[in-house]
């Protein structure tokens, strides 16, 4: 009995990791078409980085941070506040 439910929740947690697998693939894949406005970048499944400041582009190659701008977010990245304060 304690083998068949060790199985059965280690088969569980299995099938959600590929699910959660597929759903961030899904993820990455709205978050670039997002940010692709460039039309040499669309399609290609490149970011565009025009306008990008060194910062942010480091951020994204080291973290994978897309700043708020660069998605239609309306945060305050681009005006220069640290903190939002």
């Amino acid at each position: 009995m304690k083998t068949v439910t060790i199985v059965v929740l280690t088969s569980i947690i299995l099938v959600i990791a590929i699910v959660q697998v597929f759903q961030l693939a899904n993820l990455k894949e709205r978050i670039v078409g997002l940010t692709t406005n460039n039309p040499r970048a669309a399609g290609t499944g490149q970011i565009d980085m025009t306008g990008w400041t060194d910062n942010e582009k480091m951020n994204y190659e080291m973290h994978g941070t897309i700043p708020s701008r660069a998605s239609g977010g309306s945060g305050l990245a681009g005006n220069g506040m640290v903190g939002g304060c």
